[in-house]
């Protein structure tokens, strides 16, 4: 593998590079002060644009797929209070869900989803192995019927991050927040988002979630976007 010269540049001088870190925005590495990541060219257009209203990681150098982040020197929401870290992710994903919908230009509705989950399905790039408990000995063609059939015929379209999770919320001592992984951000049904929500808080963090995002969330809308997650 081969990499940039301006990426090792901008990632400066480090002595090893760890694959250490998983996103959705393909191969990963910490390197020094920075995040190195390839096949980041979804991410890169997604930060520029979610830069204008949120704080995101500083882009240091992006060079044909490969993206340089630095590193923000936050720590996430995954072992924060519970309570703290339900109520943080429920007011920044109510904000980010109050921006136009028509100032965002990535598509993530219905339509798109089912494709992309096809083209994964297709590609072999769905691993049963990864599937939910509940979808454990299913093969990725009896999902994808499934996620075909089962198809919200409407959509409460908003901003959506695709990956809203506490590992993706940034907590600064200041209380302000930054977004990360932000490659799958585009408009879609709000549920897309509070699918994962509903899957990875549970108990106080849960009921902290709800009171500050503030809307009750349609249970069949839930596992339908959860289902979406298999394929990504």
């Amino acid at each position: 593998m081969r990499i940039p010269e301006d990426v090792l540049r901008a990632a400066g001088p480090v002595a090893e590079w760890c694959e250490d870190h998983e996103g959705l925005s393909g191969d990963v590495w910490r390197a020094g002060s920075s995040y190195v990541k390839r096949s980041g060219a979804a991410e890169h257009t997604r930060l520029r644009w979610l830069g204008q209203h949120f704080e995101v990681p500083e882009i240091r150098v992006f060079s044909g797929d490969w993206l340089v982040l630095a590193d923000v020197g936050a720590p996430s929401l995954t072992k924060a209070d519970p309570v703290l870290a339900g109520t943080v992710m429920g007011e920044v994903l109510r904000a980010l869900h109050s921006l136009p919908v028509t100032s965002c230009p990535f598509d993530a509705g219905v339509a798109v989803l089912v494709e992309e989950a096809r083209h994964n399905v297709e590609a072999g790039l769905v691993d049963p192995a990864d599937f939910d408990d509940d979808n454990l000995g299913a093969t990725p063609q009896e999902l994808l019927d499934r996620l075909v059939a089962t198809a919200p015929p409407s959509e409460d379209l908003v901003v959506t991050h695709g990956d809203f999770c506490p590992s993706n919320v940034l907590l600064r001592p200041d209380g302000s927040t930054v977004l990360i992984d932000v490659a799958r951000l585009g408009v879609s049904d709000r549920h897309r988002d509070l699918a994962l929500v509903h899957r990875e808080l549970s108990g106080q963090a849960a009921d902290a979630f709800d009171r500050a995002y503030g809307r009750t969330p349609h249970p069949p809308a839930l596992a339908w976007y959860r289902l979406v997650d298999e394929f990504f």
